[in-house]
């Protein structure tokens, strides 16, 4: 990679409630944000909204600061925070200490390829279809400083300063 590197941050969380995960959801969201579904059947597609009806087995909220992924077990989820700035999460063990990471422009497949069953959704903060062409997706690389050996790349978008 050519790209400047700057630090990263990683957390971990284990057994978090479902209280607990609507609440780091509310406060890793902003304006930007862009939300990720699955579910036992189905994906909800990449949505500016959180679906008012929930029950996904996994999930994941990304936007130009942070990619916040978390996967239901019996006894709670288990949940990583991949970002760019630092955070205070209670219960949350920080991995790491010298990660550094890095933005590469990332491009989405063309949405009338087989590669689902169905199409496969975009939608606006209305619920509306939105033009994937329109979201300015990146990945962010989050690389071992002292090994050089990526561990983790996690969906970002532009920023709109």
């Amino acid at each position: 990679m050519t790209q400047e590197l700057t630090a990263g941050y990683v957390y971990h969380g284990r057994l978090v409630s479902s209280e607990e995960i609507n609440t780091l959801i509310t406060e890793i969201s902003n304006s930007q944000s862009y939300y990720f579904l699955r579910y036992s059947h189905a994906v909800s597609g990449i949505c500016r909204k959180l679906p008012s009806e929930r029950g996904e087995t996994e999930g994941q909220v990304f936007n130009f600061s942070c990619e916040m992924r978390w996967k239901k077990h019996k006894s709670g989820y288990e949940v990583l925070v991949l970002s760019k700035q630092e955070f205070q999460l209670e219960g949350f063990e920080k991995l790491g200490s010298s990660w550094e990471i890095c933005d590469i422009n990332a491009f989405w497949y063309n949405p009338e390829e087989t590669r689902f069953p169905k199409d496969f959704i975009f939608k606006d903060e209305n619920d509306k279809p939105l033009n994937p062409r329109k979201i300015e997706i990146k990945q962010r690389y989050f690389q071992d400083a002292d090994t050089g050996t990526i561990h983790f790349i996690a969906l970002t978008v532009k920023s709109n300063d």
